[in-house]
């Protein structure tokens, strides 16, 4: 699952780390606790419109900058997971001439998996993970 709050929090972290600054510093000029913060940063809380507004005034920098750097870290993340949720579950449709069992199965670390026909065939078919 995808939290919009640790992306948000990596975006800080990153911006605040790209300036020099200091969690100490950013805290004091935002006026919120150091240790709240951190927490922000880590993904650990939940910023509200006024406290990222109260961040992004002591980073000196536009709330539509970090939140369009956040949409960028969301949309490489949705592809990250959908690319990883098809090559895991991705359906295989039936093949003519299809094995209908498996004698047996080896796996490389290419991902390639060559599965065995029977006996009755000496044929051997590689799938490969798209």
């Amino acid at each position: 699952m995808i939290l919009l709050r640790r992306l948000l929090g990596d975006v800080l972290r990153r911006q605040r780390q790209r300036q020099g600054r200091t969690l100490r510093e950013v805290s004091s000029s935002a006026r919120v606790s150091l240790g709240y913060l951190s927490e922000v940063e880590r993904g650990q809380k939940e910023a509200s419109s006024e406290l990222l507004s109260a961040i992004c005034d002591a980073l000196d920098l536009p709330m539509s900058e970090v939140m369009r750097e956040v949409s960028d870290d969301l949309s490489l993340a949705e592809l990250a997971q959908s690319a990883a949720s098809e090559t895991t579950a991705a359906p295989m449709r039936p093949l003519l001439g299809a094995v209908t069992s498996v004698t047996s199965m080896t796996s490389t670390p290419d991902d390639r998996i060559t599965i065995k026909a029977p006996k009755k065939s000496a044929e051997a078919v590689d799938v490969v993970a798209a």
